[in-house]
């Protein structure tokens, strides 16, 4: 049995190990030059260490020689999805386009125990291939991850858990799909466009209110700056503004007006907002929630697959032909 799936999805299988091969060669090497920048490791100037003239330094060379890898990288979240996806795709699609089915489901192996195998060994492929691409890819984020915190959509959906579970849910989707349009092409483009379709309302709406964000309430401070942060920088910022002595928020309209007014009158800003009992709001999930969400985020993705999973076997086990 493990021969036969090994005849059958070893392109795949191949493909997409030769393409994470390449990628991660090159994240090596200019992941150790990006490290390098920092002597003793990018940790070290996380956090209020990274105020010093050596961290500041390095950082800002990081940004000028590897500034565009980062922004390349962002898009670097579908590599799981097209990992699962084209695993996922073929698993029944093709026994269904080449008619192997026919030999499949009536050999010695009962067709329910070939399923198991099939879904067992991709899906085990899947997570191996997508779990070396995210530690990697972990590895060479560290230097940014140290100057702008893990939290980052361009950080949060590359790193930890989530890129195994979105490569899941591509699988499962792409072998339903498969199962239901009995053609691999059009079984990749339905995960694809399925994980599109709910990466956008699950990072915008549904990620922001896995935990109820805190807030900080503080007083403008009087001829200082009047961004001064409370949150550490590797925190998730939701929200920020101003509001009144009692607490009311207050619209950008009215602060604008507020400004207006303290410039007519010649005064110094934070001193004529402090005068008028204005404080600042901040409104953030703190960074150790980093784990949390991502346990939250990935129990979702891969339940969504467990369930596609089901229907999958469901088809199967009533013959589906």
């Amino acid at each position: 049995m493990t021969w036969l799936i090994w005849r059958q999805h070893r392109t795949e299988v191949c493909v997409l190990g030769l393409l994470v091969g390449m990628f991660g060669i090159a994240l090596l090497v200019l992941g150790t030059q990006a490290h390098d920048l920092f002597p003793g490791g990018p940790a070290r100037c996380a956090g209020d260490a990274g105020v010093n003239e050596a961290c500041a330094a390095s950082f800002r060379r990081l940004d000028e020689e590897y500034g565009f890898v980062e922004n390349l990288l962002a898009g670097f979240y579908l590599v799981p999805v097209v990992i699962g996806a084209f695993l996922g795709a073929p698993l029944l699609a093709r026994e269904l386009e080449d008619g192997t089915w026919q030999l499949a489901w009536t050999q010695a192996v009962p067709r329910m125990r070939w399923l198991a195998a099939k879904l067992a060994a991709l899906a085990a492929v899947t997570v191996t291939l997508t779990g070396m691409f995210t530690a990697l890819l972990t590895w060479f984020r560290q230097p940014f991850d140290a100057w702008e915190g893990r939290f980052q959509y361009d950080a949060f959906d590359l790193e930890g858990l989530v890129p195994v579970a979105y490569a899941l849910f591509a699988f499962g989707v792409a072998t339903a799909a498969g199962a239901i349009l009995r053609r691999s092409l059009p079984a990749f483009g339905v995960a694809f466009g399925a994980f599109l379709a709910t990466r956008m309302p699950v990072a915008l709406l549904a990620r922001p209110a896995y935990a109820l964000p805190l807030t900080t309430m503080e007083p403008i401070p009087v001829g200082g700056s009047k961004d001064q942060e409370a949150p550490s920088f590797a925190d998730w910022m939701i929200e920020r503004g101003y509001a009144d002595a009692t607490g009311r928020r207050l619209s950008w309209t009215e602060y604008y007006e507020l400004e207006a007014a303290a410039n007519r009158a010649g005064a110094n800003l934070n001193q004529f907002l402090h005068a008028r009992g204005i404080q600042q709001f901040k409104v953030y999930h703190p960074a150790d929630r980093f784990w949390t969400f991502q346990l939250i985020e990935a129990a979702l993705f891969v339940a969504v697959a467990a369930v596609l999973i089901g229907v999958v076997v469901w088809r199967v086990r009533r013959r589906m032909i």
